[in-house]
């Protein structure tokens, strides 16, 4: 809030007292006086330059100026897939440079959900997820404090843990429905292939380690060797965890869109036991802040903006519909089925 903002609504604390009024052109002992009665958010009139601002702040502009580079990077995601494919590895040379451009912007890109769900698409292919994980394993890295250059490994590591899937039959691997025994545990197999071509064609060891580990479990019901939490690498719990995110928020015909708050608890329940904490909790705490000023459509239909995030209750924020305030952590009805991008 700066000085000389106008006031859109009337301002009431918790207990109901009317603080301030429509239209009240702020002054700094306004401010003052929303800070004593822990007033955290306020609506306020801007200006068309201020509106267009902070769109383009919250992403709203940003991912367009990345696509190019996206679109670069899953174009030879594609060349590298088809190369396994054929010959069981890939080429060392185009590897070093072809995520460089994309990851020089990722760094001036901080929200991350709008990155992330404008590139989303209904016909979601092996090659979109893969540099997806590759994306959000990036900004996981970043969020523990690695620095730049690891954090580039363990996005290469991301973006390469499913090239396994190559060795895999295109029946399998392409479909979004149940697989029958035999069938999962051919996909399985991909963890094993991804590593033997990483390994011998990169000379990475780290990275073909990720490969076969990325569905390893901390309490050892993963695969393929069941490892428990301290013999899996750190990377691979990290591109686990982005693995797993990405997944649950995949869209199609199959797996329609699925209810953002549930994902969010269902990424930090299996911070208990199964998937590194560390990650999972550096996820949840980093997305929770991009959710403010996204729009939402609500479970009865009903298009909000998440105006406050609940530090009690997290997955359940303070969303604004028209001009009223709704708390989902006591409209317990309600949920958040999707973030609108």
């Amino acid at each position: 809030m700066k000085i000389g903002d106008v006031l859109k609504t009337d301002i009431f604390n918790r207990q109901g007292l009317h603080v301030l009024a429509k239209k009240t052109k702020i002054r700094l002992e306004d401010i003052a006086l929303l800070n004593k009665h822990s007033i955290k958010f306020v609506d306020v009139e801007g200006s068309v330059e201020d509106r267009i601002a902070r769109e383009v702040f919250n992403g709203t502009e940003r991912p367009l100026r990345v696509k190019p580079n996206y679109d670069k990077s899953l174009r030879e995601y594609q060349a590298f897939f088809l190369e396994a494919i054929i010959s069981g590895e890939i080429d060392r040379s185009k590897m070093e440079w072809t995520l460089m451009p994309l990851l020089e912007q990722l760094d001036e890109q901080k929200d991350v959900l709008t990155l992330l769900f404008s590139f989303q698409k209904e016909d979601e292919t092996i090659y979109n997820h893969s540099l997806q994980v590759g994306l959000l394993s990036y900004y996981i890295a970043e969020w523990l404090g690695y620095p730049k250059s690891e954090r580039f490994e363990i996005c290469r590591a991301g973006y390469l843990h499913d090239i396994g899937k190559s060795r895999v039959r295109l029946s399998i691997r392409n479909r979004v429905g149940h697989l029958n025994d035999e069938e999962e545990k051919e996909l399985q197999k991909h963890t094993s292939a991804g590593y033997q071509i990483i390994r011998n064609s990169l000379r990475d060891d780290t990275a073909a380690l990720v490969a076969l580990q990325h569905h390893e479990r901390e309490d050892g019901t993963g695969y393929p060797l069941g490892v428990h939490k301290e013999k899996i690498h750190p990377y691979a719990q990290i591109v686990a965890v982005a693995n797993e995110f990405i997944s649950k928020t995949f869209v199609s015909a199959e797996q329609p869109k699925r209810n953002f708050s549930t994902v969010l608890q269902e990424m930090y329940e299996l911070g208990f036991g199964k998937l590194n904490e560390k990650p999972v909790q550096a996820l949840i705490h980093n997305l929770l802040p991009n959710m403010i000023g996204k729009k939402v459509q609500l479970s009865n239909g009903h298009i909000g903006e998440i105006i406050l995030n609940n530090p009690m209750d997290f997955f359940r924020p303070l969303v604004k519909v028209k001009d009223a305030f709704i708390d989902l952590s006591k409209e317990r009805s309600l949920d958040i089925r999707e973030i609108i991008v």
